[in-house]
């Protein structure tokens, strides 16, 4: 149920510069199934080998039989830096495309410099280098003295 509400959402995942990927311990054959069955466009990764599982220390050991991974979901902030994480066991436990809606939210406002363009001194920067509008870009740096 989880992936067909995602699916529904992912038209604004896309439009607000955002991805998602599933990692599952399913073989490529089951994952392409799932994909297709829920309608989701983004990428599949499959470790049936587990590596993510056990790296991340996050097998479902209620199940030895299947050996699953506990699903949870990642909130990431820009260079991979988590932000919040949904563990979700339980159904209740994961996310909602609105629960989502918020915590990107979040993360845009605290990582977007141009996020409220009222803010003081915006204004002043577009006029300038625009550093701080997106694409963002790295200040040119002083001309080196040549004292």
């Amino acid at each position: 149920m989880q992936h067909r509400e995602l699916a529904a959402f992912y038209p604004a995942i896309q439009v607000a510069y955002t991805k998602l990927v599933t990692i599952t311990t399913d073989d490529l054959l089951e994952a392409n199934r799932m994909r297709s069955a829920t309608g989701a466009p983004w990428p599949f990764l499959v470790d049936p080998g587990r590596i993510v599982q056990k790296d991340l220390d996050i097998q479902e050991y209620t199940d030895p039989h299947h050996d699953p991974m506990i699903p949870y979901t990642f909130v990431l902030e820009p260079k991979l830096v988590i932000y919040k994480v949904y563990n979700g066991y339980w159904f209740w436990g994961r996310p909602s495309p609105e629960d989502l809606r918020h915590d990107l939210r979040a993360v845009f406002q605290k990582c977007r410099p141009d996020w409220d363009l009222a803010t003081p001194g915006l204004r002043e920067n577009y006029a300038a280098d625009k550093t701080l509008h997106y694409p963002y870009r790295p200040r040119p740096s002083a001309p080196a003295s040549t004292a």
